[in-house]
């Protein structure tokens, strides 16, 4: 049975494990390590988040991970459920229960999280941008000889981008477009810095644009059901 897997925030219970009697031992980051490394042998994650117990229970910590895949997530709850993992005694892990009652639009995943989700199932290699277009937007120099622009009014560096991610094998590509705005008080601010947030609204252009292409594709992962 095929699993699709959207460039997109994963909120699935059944993509999200919940883990508890965590020893008090160890501080949250060192936690927070040992969780990752153990859970990622089975698949990409998407978050690992360590919290301290509620007060009334006894000293101690609970973790929420969150999978990409449902297939991957409940893999590693068959195999850590009541196992001592990384601590002398073992932990529960169950999957998710929750229940939304209202269904919300997916939210899209940022650019690099989109990179980190397409080398894992396509390969460093499996997989490429380019730039359409890369075009300013801003009305700086529009303004420059304006005698009515007040000295210090906040201006700001607009860059348009459309690009393209391309995947070889499987014949596949996909258009995204991003647009970005940095504000700048070109009296308050010198060239090397005004140089530097022009630079900044471009690569936001460009990783918008990129995160746009990819939510316009699925991946399709073929295996046995869980």
């Amino acid at each position: 049975m095929a699993e699709l897997v959207p460039f997109a925030v994963p909120t699935e219970s059944d993509k999200t494990l919940l883990v508890w009697e965590l020893s008090s031992g160890p501080t949250a980051e060192a936690l927070h390590h040992s969780l990752f490394t153990v859970f990622s042998q089975f698949g990409l994650l998407y978050s690992v988040r360590v919290f301290p117990n509620a007060a009334v229970a006894r000293p101690g910590f609970y973790a929420i991970i969150k999978f990409y895949s449902a297939r991957d997530a409940h893999r590693a709850q068959e195999a850590c459920d009541r196992k001592q993992l990384f601590q002398k005694s073992p932990v529960k892990v169950r999957l998710g229960t929750r229940h939304r009652a209202v269904q919300h639009q997916a939210l899209a995943l940022n650019s690099f999280q989109c990179q980190e989700l397409a080398n894992y199932y396509f390969g460093f290699n499996g997989w490429s941008k380019r730039i359409i277009k890369l075009q300013e937007l801003s009305d700086l120099e529009e303004r420059e000889n304006e005698d009515i622009v007040a000295p210090y009014q906040k201006q700001s560096l607009k860059f348009f981008c459309a690009l393209e991610v391309l995947l070889p094998s499987y014949e596949c590509r996909s258009t995204g477009v991003g647009m970005a705005e940095e504000p700048v008080y070109k009296l308050e601010e010198g060239p090397l810095s005004f140089l530097m947030k022009r630079k900044t609204a471009q690569k936001l252009a460009i990783q918008k644009a990129l995160s746009d292409a990819f939510q316009k594709l699925l991946i399709v992962v073929l295996g046995k059901t869980f």
